[in-house]
């Protein structure tokens, strides 16, 4: 391994231009770009400050592997199979760590952000904190960009000398100041000495062309892996997909249709799902390996099945849209729950729609988190099961899971404990109120958990402190004002402006029917819905609750 360094500027001119050394380009196990306006904008703040941005890992190498361009133009929605470029046996350079600041630097110096252009505050640069803005950065559109925002790219493909750019963007202004004056000279130099001056991008070069023996594919894809553990979490099968399916021309087309597909709903299936869920339903078990992928079998065999794979997928998330209420992403803790499900609808097809009390399965093991750590092994035993008796036995599965040491009980502590920011109370939320609209068409439109008694008034209400003698001790600390008792779901219209907000429960329920009492669980006795008697309308509302989870909270399934 080796480091090389370079000028930001002529990095940003090596991305998808193979007269570098066969160019730079993005394997196609690289996640979508995800960076917003801001913090692009900030990546370019911090160089300007000389902030360090960490080294880059580049992969040199003459594989057949897919990969795709860097987006110049970038806009929401993109496909990025779009962006896919020709396979080929020619020397490159693929991205393995740094995509994403890559992507930055290549949209913010030769494209735009959703049409808009990167322009800098030339006389921007007042001392700020650490996590403050010191050097403004903002995606404008040309036309109304005025002074002092100039077009950063004319600053730095500009190769003038500083003082003459500095001195033509001072004439545009008939009235600066000579502080003012300044500030554009002294930006104008650490800019061209930042970006097309010194060194300042690093990135280390692994190299399978001139010693192809010390980088194999199987050492990258682990390389990959743990140079990417510390941000988005990529999943090993992500890379094999990518570097061992070659002999599919459309796998990435038909992969990014089918989660496109899936997610239309409000879920968030994965890449890593998918492969898992194909290996496992080709008998291959639920752990990733690469020799599964080696064996010259397993990806002729997702080839030649992939259309029934698919819609045993995607039956299986129609009935988790339809008969389980579970509408959104938020309410489903763990996706891998659906993977036996999934195998027995591929195997059994005819058997599917004959499966009884299958949403007791999908509730209980979701809400006691049966599927959370590592459940390869659990994955493979349900459905050696299922392979056993051909049938999708719920009182046999749920067996197995206890058997492999998982707790599958609801009690009513369980469901008392959940509270406002807890990883389960959409799931609960999801099934009390089936009536909510879990996937609307805009994200903030999604339904809100709101406090009835509200945080501030619940936080003006003081004990006394035993050490000074002074009324000044919280009453009702966090857990007790999020708990699932004082939160319901409105809808983010109800929550929005001119709606609940911060309006004591005495006040909101007041003009309420009793349908929309019941609802939400609410004690109609009125004097409950006071300040003062926070602690009994708990109480009361925890029966309510307990009542409302009732076909739960029992262990005989």
């Amino acid at each position: 391994m080796k480091n090389q360094k370079e000028t930001i500027r002529k990095m940003v001119t090596y991305l998808n231009d193979e007269e570098k050394d066969g160019g730079f380009w993005l394997p196609n196990i690289q996640r979508p770009f995800v960076w917003s306006e801001e913090q692009i904008e900030r990546l370019f703040d911090s160089i300007m400050r000389e902030y360090p941005i960490s080294t880059l890992l580049v992969w040199r190498t003459q594989s057949k592997i897919k990969c795709r361009k860097f987006i110049d133009h970038y806009k929401p929605n993109l496909r990025l199979s779009d962006f896919n470029v020709p396979e080929n046996s020619k020397t490159k350079l693929l991205v393995l760590d740094g995509q994403q600041r890559l992507q930055c630097m290549f949209i913010g110096l030769k494209g735009s952000y959703d049409r808009k252009e990167l322009f800098f505050n030339v006389i921007s640069g007042d001392l700020a904190a650490p996590e403050d803005i010191r050097y403004q950065f903002k995606f404008l559109n040309a036309d109304n960009a005025k002074f002092p925002w100039i077009k950063f790219k004319d600053i730095i493909f500009n190769h003038n000398r500083f003082n003459t750019i500095a001195q033509s963007i001072i004439n545009l202004q008939d009235d600066l100041s000579n502080e003012d004056k300044s500030r554009v000279f002294d930006n104008v130099a650490l800019a061209i000495n930042q970006f097309s001056a010194s060194d300042f991008l690093i990135y280390q070069e692994l190299d399978s062309v001139d010693n192809p023996q010390a980088y194999k594919e199987e050492d990258v894809v682990e390389i990959f892996i743990r140079a990417n553990s510390g941000g988005t979490q990529l999943g090993k099968s992500d890379l094999l997909f990518s570097l061992l399916t070659s002999s599919w021309d459309d796998a990435d087309e038909e992969l990014e249709d089918l989660i496109d597909e899936l997610n239309r709903s409000g879920y968030s299936f994965t890449r890593d799902f998918i492969l898992k869920t194909c290996i496992t339903l080709l008998d291959k078990g639920a752990q990733y390996d690469v020799n599964k992928f080696r064996d010259g079998v397993t990806k002729e065999e997702i080839v030649k099945n992939w259309d029934n794979i698919a819609n045993a997928i995607k039956d299986v998330k129609d009935f988790l849209l339809g008969k389980t209420f579970l509408r959104t992403d938020k309410a489903v803790p763990s996706y891998l729950a659906l993977i036996p499900i999934i195998y027995f609808r591929y195997k059994y097809p005819r058997k599917w729609s004959n499966i009884e009390h299958l949403d007791t399965y999908v509730l209980r093991t979701l809400l006691t988190g049966a599927f959370s750590g590592n459940p390869d092994k659990l994955i493979d035993k349900l459905t050696r099961k299922i392979k056993e008796i051909e049938e999708f036995d719920v009182k046999d599965l749920l067996g197995v899971i206890r058997a492999d040491g998982r707790n599958l009980e609801i009690t009513e502590s369980s469901v008392l404990t959940q509270h406002y920011s807890s990883k389960y109370i959409h799931l609960y939320f999801n099934l009390w109120y089936k009536s909510f609209d879990y996937h609307p068409s805009y994200e903030a439109s999604l339904p809100q958990i709101d406090h009835i008694f509200p945080q501030s008034l619940l936080r003006k209400i003081k004990t006394i402190n035993p050490t000074t003698g002074r009324k000044d001790i919280l009453k009702y600390l966090q857990f007790d004002r999020d708990q699932i008792a004082n939160c319901m779901l409105l809808t983010a219209k109800e929550n929005g402006a001119g709606g609940k907000r911060d309006i004591p429960p005495e006040q909101w329920f007041s003009s309420k029917n009793d349908d929309y009492l019941n609802l939400h669980l609410i004690p109609k006795d009125r004097e409950l819905w006071k300040l003062e008697n926070y602690e009994q309308f708990i109480a009361a509302r925890k029966k309510l609750i307990l009542e409302k989870f009732g076909f739960m909270i029992q262990t005989n399934v």
